[in-house]
């Protein structure tokens, strides 16, 4: 059972969604609560839920039969008892007044994990991990399955461009897909056949203290895979490589893909542009393999997917013809429109690492062009942590705004903000410009931006929103960008 208010769920065998009784999930307007709502009621499980304010994805749920409230009141749990579940996230605080009073009756308490693998349970579950790309690789893997004529179950972090499941889907076929975020332990939870690790590396070190923390954690992920079932890893990366080696010595299975010689999936003849081509190499021969979205990282995110797809029984012609009709998930180099010759982008990098296969993915779609950042970095204890890494990743742009720090769930530091990215990249002063917020960043494009540029907006937190108002304002006519 979770452990609310820590993130740490526990590691039994999950609860079958039979045995759930009636669900009521607290922040059910979130992101991955939400999902998890909409898959409990598409398996006819009666749903209610709370959350702090109302929104279009509250709507949502009460149109598909959920009961759904506003704040957050001992109340709302009605006459729910023993046999029935409340469902909670890392962010639900120890005394919160609904997982008080769910104590009290005695009600099962589940982290939304662990609520997720019980949606697995009677699939065949594929989770995908890793410190980044989890996201797009697993969007990745439903379209192709799709294309293949599987129709999986999936509940990934992100919506794909175009759709309207908020990344939460009940399909036909035997397949469940989901996204596991490392972020707070919590994908420990899951018990998969297949589990995906596209890289390890240190982050959310606010939760896990150490770097060896964060790799015994995708050691315990990897473990969670049933037995019959597989790891599949990229050669590619240290951290992914050396968790494949461990998984091997222990006499469990394990898939490998990327450049490396020894990959069982290896990429060869790649070709980085706007829309990169590479080849396929497995023991059924070379595989011609094209995409629509840029950047070396989505090669690597697709020769994931193609391997576990191929795994699965989804057929080669089928899982290529998916992964080149992948056009993307939300904040994943989300074209968001052109004005003047601007073209906008937006992007949930939120790691060095990340900035820096984003960026190398947005030169070749600039050409002559001139590739424009604004950068709004994401938690006080990361910016502290990779401060100079930010730094030499903004580099590869040719004009760098750094935000302040969006500080999300820790407390601020006066000691770290923007400006300790900005000042330690290795740019022209007047290349690089620490601004405070939007409204600020807003005012320098105005005199900044040119016809031919690419802008990034980039971070996991509300710089999302700034790519509209430049829009906007663009297509208002000189002086207003």
């Amino acid at each position: 059972m979770a452990d609310a208010g820590t993130g740490a769920p526990g590691t039994a065998a999950p609860v079958p969604v039979t045995a759930l009784g009636r669900v009521h999930l607290v922040g059910i307007g979130g992101a991955g609560v939400s999902g998890v709502a909409r898959l409990l009621a598409a398996r006819g499980v009666v749903v209610s839920g709370s959350d702090a304010a109302d929104s279009e994805v509250l709507d949502g749920l009460r149109a598909l039969g959920a009961r759904v409230h506003v704040g957050h009141d001992a109340a709302h749990l009605g006459d729910l008892g023993p046999g029935d579940t409340l469902v909670v996230s890392s962010a639900v605080r120890p005394g919160n007044p609904e997982l008080v009073e769910a104590r009290r009756r005695g009600l099962r308490v589940l982290h939304r994990s662990e609520a997720l693998a019980s949606l697995m349970a009677d699939r065949r579950g594929v989770a995908v991990a890793g410190t980044h790309g989890k996201t797009t690789t697993s969007s990745m893997l439903v379209v192709a399955l799709r294309a293949a004529g599987l129709d999986p179950s999936s509940a990934v972090g992100g919506e794909l461009v175009g759709g309207s499941d908020g990344g939460a889907r009940e399909g036909t076929g035997d397949v469940f897909v989901a996204e596991a975020d490392e972020s707070d332990g919590s994908f420990r939870a899951y018990a998969p056949v297949l589990s995906v690790v596209t890289n390890v590396e240190p982050d959310h070190l606010d939760h896990y203290g150490t770097a060896e923390a964060v790799t015994a954690a995708f050691a315990d992920f990897a473990a969670r895979v049933l037995p019959g079932g597989v790891l599949v890893a990229c050669a590619d990366d240290p951290g992914s490589r050396a968790l494949a080696e461990d998984v091997r010595r222990a006499g469990r299975a394990v898939l490998t893909y990327g450049r490396a010689a020894g990959a069982d999936v290896r990429l060869s003849d790649v070709a980085v542009g706007a829309e990169p081509t590479a080849l396929l190499h497995d023991r059924d021969g070379a595989h011609e393999l094209r995409l629509a979205v840029p950047g070396e990282h989505n090669v690597l995110n697709a020769a994931a997917a193609w391997t576990a797809a191929r795994w699965l029984g989804a057929p080669a012609d089928g899982v290529l013809a998916g992964l080149a009709s992948f056009g993307g998930a939300r904040r994943r180099f989300e074209r968001k429109g052109e004005a003047r010759g601007v073209r906008v982008v937006d992007d949930y990098a939120h790691h060095p690492t990340e900035v820096e296969a984003l960026l190398r993915a947005a030169r070749p779609v600039a050409g002559d062009g001139r590739v424009v950042v604004v950068f709004q970095p994401h938690l006080v204890s990361r910016t502290r942590t990779f401060a100079r890494e930010f730094a030499r990743a903004l580099a590869l742009a040719d004009v760098v705004l750094v935000l302040d720090v969006y500080v999300a769930r820790e407390d601020p530091d006066p000691e770290v903000t923007g400006a300790l990215v900005a000042d330690a990249v290795p740019l022209p002063a007047d290349r690089v410009h620490h601004v405070p917020g939007a409204d600020a960043a807003l005012e320098l494009l105005d005199g900044l931006l040119r016809a031919g540029d690419l802008l990034l907006t980039v971070g996991a937190g509300d710089v999302t929103r700034l790519g509209p108002r430049v829009l906007e304002r663009l297509a208002a006519g000189p002086g207003q960008a």
